[in-house]
């Protein structure tokens, strides 16, 4: 496996992101990296992006939970940000990108974690979340799913997959402008396009679309029925908060109220006015709400 590590001078001008870089080996060959703010021994929020994103999509959320006084950790899942990245398309699985998450949790010993999912954030927390449950408090899921190969995936999504996989170079600013609702300045697009000096790097990136289990014989199936079953049993608080502007997962959150135990009695709610990285539209608002979610459950 080739590996290629992002230079550090590609983040120095990434705006309204002062939090020092932490370090752990997932793997003897790979390195993630993770913000770790807030008191040591405060409550664990854990918080996971998706694709094509990073750790800086939660910079608006981040300063309230520390505030708080929660521990709150975002790391940068292997081929983003500025944790390690394959070359090869090849090396990335749903499988392996479980397994190099777990690992993070499992090494930093994280327990009573409150997570918040959005994306693939949400198909890797809440299938480690089920393999692990003991581990988790808390569940707060925005516009993700926890895909078992059923129903049929919209064009749109298949033309998403067949753009990310063969396309040369993705449109970091195109995709990230054309998935939130305000207008992201300059600095901000700067931002997301920081982890990939050149298309040698975007293999993570390119490959995760097609990861998505859209059929029932896809390898991961199996494995997220299993965890769809503990979930849908699991009695632990499970909010809901999608976006009313995302086409992407618009009624998603629907299936978790139907057939997830510990959604029922919560106030779920529809974020308004913010697009598919709601964290960019609304991140202080949402994080607002999911520490009074939180202490409420305690």
């Amino acid at each position: 496996m080739e590996v290629l590590r992002t230079p550090d001078d590609q983040f120095l001008n990434v705006p309204d992101y002062p939090f020092q870089p932490n370090y752990l080996q997932v793997t003897p060959e790979l390195r993630m990296h993770y913000v770790d703010e807030g008191p040591k021994q405060g409550n664990v929020v854990l918080l996971l992006h998706g694709e094509p994103s990073w750790s800086f999509l939660y910079r608006f959320m981040i300063p309230v939970f520390a505030d708080a006084g929660f521990r709150v950790l975002a790391p940068d899942l292997i081929g983003f940000g500025k944790s390690d990245k394959p070359t090869e398309m090849s090396d990335y699985t749903y499988a392996s990108h479980t397994t190099w998450l777990h690992s993070f949790i499992q090494q930093l010993d994280l327990t009573g974690i409150n997570l918040f999912c959005q994306d693939w954030g949400g198909l890797l927390g809440l299938r480690i979340a089920g393999l692990d449950n003991e581990r988790f408090s808390t569940i707060v899921a925005g516009n993700t799913g926890l895909p078992i190969g059923k129903g049929k995936p919209t064009q749109a999504f298949l033309d998403w997959q067949e753009y990310t996989r063969t396309v040369e170079v993705l449109a970091l600013n195109k995709i990230m402008q054309n998935s939130t609702v305000r207008t992201l300045s300059d600095a901000e697009i700067a931002a997301y396009s920081a982890p990939y000096p050149d298309k040698t790097y975007m293999a993570g990136a390119k490959i995760f679309p097609s990861l998505v289990p859209i059929s029932e014989d896809d390898p991961a199936v199996s494995v997220n029925l299993n965890v769809f079953q503990i979930l849908s049993q699991s009695t632990k608080p499970f909010l809901t908060l999608f976006s009313d502007k995302d086409p992407i997962t618009k009624g998603g959150e629907q299936i978790f109220q139907k057939y997830f135990k510990g959604t029922e009695g919560l106030p779920h709610q529809i974020i308004t006015e913010a697009g598919h990285f709601l964290q960019e539209d609304k991140g202080e608002e949402i994080a607002n709400i999911i520490v009074r979610f939180i202490q409420e459950n305690e």
